[in-house]
């Protein structure tokens, strides 16, 4: 059986996909229901699965499936991409709010065909469950979209099945099955639309901006896969080995990764991000504040490591000292948010390859730096960094960025959507920076009264919705293209629901609230 805080979560979730087709119902809206009822119920199957030691990967084991929650993101973040786009009347991002849509249902329904596969005996309620979900989405996929649009899912399946079975082998119990499904799954739609694009470019088509975020997180994954693969067969400790490695990454870089992006946006890429960095003085004086901040990021790093005691080796930061970082992140993403929200998207493009690129070097022990990281890191630990890779540094960053990223530039008139959409780009900033951070801060110090199974308190939630809805006024103060145009009922109905899922979730926290932040607010 499902625990109270697993069928709390799903509840929550429930009324989040209820609420979003209340306001934007259409043929999409049953596939959606339908998906989620399946999701629902294949949970128990993922749950005994992980429990029993059934799964055919190791996942994250101090947390459940999380397949629920996770399923209904893609899905929702196409639908109301959809609904946005049409409105504003962009028939091409219309389309593709479509296929986006499709594909994360599509992606989700594997999912749970292979949990109910390996379940023994075979769950025949569930099977059904998942035969009519999936009947109901390819009838629906078969009427909507065309045959380019069919072949496009597809390739997106197939590329998440094959780095499924790479990367949870090579990387065991970094996930769980619906943290692997977000994260996969994006990089999937990510691999493809770089290859589409690539093999469809046209001259001065196209955003640079966008272009140099599909290069960045191709190129790292493939540089990540590529070392895995090498030093299988070699030590990676050793100093041959790490020069091997920086010359490898130097190889690469300059002779595939920038020849690729040239390719796309038709110019020098460096000449090109040198003159965006630098195009106006509010940007360098953005680029040095923001310097400064990452100066006094490390100094709290190389501060709380002095703290430790030789005595000590096992001490683990407190949960106050991690939010210090998510402090800096507000600090860093509220200033470009409001000056210049380009510049902000290719910063933090920048830095997720920076963390990446770091994080190989921690992982593979590359001199002169592997181990000193490993030192450093290792105090920052928690309960989710249970795998050889240590993500949740880069969950923040993902968390604070995907609003940024994701946010339907060509479907807003000037730059910013109406209502609630305005607090778009926002949605990094209220659940994690502000929501999560005060939540936990609060709630470790003060609280007392726990939500029913689990660690979190009543007092950090509300006042974790009580220092969102702050957050709120204050944007709308400082920032002059907000207009809430009277939607704050929806806007505390969103807050809330995503600080009670915060309260209940055992999946990443920091990738999952400012998602379904965003898709509220866009909705």
């Amino acid at each position: 059986m499902l625990n109270k805080p697993v069928l709390l979560e799903s509840l929550i979730v429930f009324v989040i996909v209820l609420l979003v087709h209340a306001v934007v119902w259409d043929r999409y809206s049953w596939c959606a229901v339908a998906l989620a009822v399946q999701a629902f119920y294949v949970q128990f199957k993922w749950d005994r699965l992980l429990q029993l030691g059934g799964a055919v990967f190791q996942f994250r084991t101090a947390a459940n499936s999380g397949l629920l929650p996770a399923s209904m993101v893609i899905p929702l973040l196409g639908i109301v991409m959809k609904e946005r786009c049409k409105s504003a009347g962009i028939v091409y991002f219309e389309r593709f709010g479509i296929v986006v849509a499709s594909t994360g249902m599509l992606v989700a329904l594997f999912l749970s065909v292979i949990a109910v596969g390996i379940t023994k005996p075979v769950p025949t309620n569930t099977c059904i469950l998942t035969g009519v979900a999936g009947s109901i989405i390819i009838y629906t996929m078969k009427h909507s979209l065309t045959v380019s649009e069919v072949i496009e899912v597809l390739e997106v399946l197939l590329i998440f099945v094959y780095l499924s079975m790479i990367l949870l082998y090579l990387l065991p119990r970094c996930f769980t099955p619906g943290e692997a499904l977000l994260v996969l799954g994006g990089i999937s739609f990510v691999l493809n639309q770089l290859i589409k694009r690539s093999l469809n470019v046209t001259e001065g088509r196209g955003d640079p901006v966008d272009f140099f975020l599909l290069v960045a997180v191709v190129g790292v994954v493939l540089l990540g896969l590529f070392f895995t693969v090498l030093f299988i067969f070699m030590d990676s400790g050793t100093w041959i080995s790490s020069m091997f490695f920086h010359m490898m990454t130097a190889v690469l870089g300059l002779g595939v990764i920038m020849p690729w992006l040239y390719r796309l946006i038709q110019r020098n890429p460096l000449f090109w991000l040198l003159q965006f960095l630098f195009q106006t003085q509010t940007r360098v004086y953005l680029l040095l504040y923001w310097t400064f901040l990452a100066a006094s990021a490390c100094g709290v790093v190389f501060y709380q490591n002095a703290k430790r005691s030789s005595e000590c080796k096992k001490h683990k930061a407190s949960t106050i000292t991690r939010k210090y970082f998510h402090f800096i992140v507000v600090a860093t993403y509220v200033p470009g948010l409001i000056y210049d929200r380009q510049l902000l998207y290719v910063a933090a493009v920048l830095c997720l390859a920076v963390f990446i690129f770091l994080e190989y070097i921690r992982y593979f022990r590359i001199k002169p730096f592997g181990h000193t990281l490993r030192n450093l890191l290792s105090l920052f630990l928690d309960e989710r960094d249970s795998g050889p890779l240590i993500l949740t540094h880069i969950y923040l960053l993902l968390g604070m960025s995907l609003p940024v990223w994701l946010f339907p530039r060509s479907c807003a008139p000037k730059g910013t959507l109406s209502g609630a959409g305005a607090l778009v780009p926002y949605s990094g900033v209220l659940a994690v920076g502000v929501g999560d951070t005060i939540a936990s801060v609060f709630g470790s110090t003060m609280g007392e009264i726990k939500w029913p199974g689990t660690k979190k308190t009543v007092e950090g939630t509300m006042t974790a919705i009580f220092a969102q809805i702050i957050a709120v006024a204050l944007i709308l103060i400082f920032d002059s293209t907000v207009n809430l145009n009277s939607s704050y009922a929806w806007i505390l109905a969103s807050v809330s629901l995503v600080s009670l899922l915060e309260a209940y979730t055992t999946q990443i926290d920091n990738l999952l609230l400012p998602l379904y932040l965003q898709i509220m607010f866009t909705a």
